[in-house]
């Protein structure tokens, strides 16, 4: 497959704000085929497995044994479950596109971070408050980029992603986190900066790459049907994850 390089808009707008939406990048071929082994691995729920209860967000039911409590947040390790992972993980249009992010040749899939398949059911999904990955990483630079496939619409309605374009280039002090390194909403002086949060609505095939310290949120999902979304983080060959951290638990993947 031809590999088409970015244009010079696209990197600009990147660089700028830290997130880029490729549209259509995944062939129906391959997005239904990983809906159907997904779907094959939700009911039951292959493990290893995160469930709702888990993650004790704002919205997630209680413990296990609540109702909802056994609803599958995300399917991980996705790049060692099956063959059709690892085609998209190291797709060429994927790649391609990693390398003129990264300015980089040398591309690396972390298995340690994301690298998961997220799911929102209708009735017991949770809200993501808003935070930038970047915070319980620990590579020698912060600058990784994470995709996220979509394998359906993707839309306010149904808990998609939020963004707040060019937070990747703010720093913004300590006190204006919690203490699980999300934003808070509370404090005035963070509200203009919510305010300029957009959605990130996708379709089936559409690719978003966005910059580790790129402050993003999710809703609920208020549909009836499922939603499905295929996420992988990779780094540039040179920024080493820090030894004996989670960054380093598990051997990173060389994709070019």
């Amino acid at each position: 497959m031809a590999q088409h390089s970015l244009t010079k808009e696209q990197s600009q707008q990147f660089f700028e704000q830290g997130y880029l939406i490729r549209r259509e990048l995944m062939p129906p071929a391959i997005t239904d085929a990983l809906i159907a082994k997904i779907d094959s691995s939700l009911s039951p729920a292959l493990a290893p497995v995160e469930f709702e209860a888990d993650v004790h967000y704002p919205g997630a039911p209680s413990s296990k044994s609540a109702p909802g409590g056994q609803t599958p947040r995300r399917l991980l390790h996705a790049y060692s479950r099956d063959a059709i992972f690892q085609q998209v993980a190291s797709h060429p249009e994927m790649v391609a596109t990693l390398q003129a992010l990264m300015d980089s040749k040398d591309i690396l899939l972390s298995q340690n971070h994301h690298n998961c398949v997220m799911t929102k059911h209708p009735g017991f999904s949770s809200m993501t408050s808003w935070h930038q990955d970047i915070r319980y990483w620990r590579f020698d630079r912060p600058e990784l980029v994470s995709t996220w496939l979509a394998l359906g619409p993707e839309n306010v309605s149904n808990g998609c992603l939020l963004v707040i374009p060019g937070s990747h280039r703010i720093e913004l002090d300590p006190g204006r986190f919690d203490a699980s390194l999300f934003l808070r909403t509370d404090l005035p002086e963070n509200e203009p900066l919510l305010e300029t949060a957009v959605p990130v609505e996708l379709n089936q095939g559409d690719v978003l790459f966005f910059h580790s310290r790129t402050l993003h949120a999710a809703g609920q999902n208020q549909s009836t049907h499922i939603k499905r979304s295929l996420t992988f983080t990779y780094r540039a060959s040179g920024n080493e994850p820090i030894p004996e951290t989670r960054s380093a638990v598990f051997e990173d993947i060389t994709l070019s």
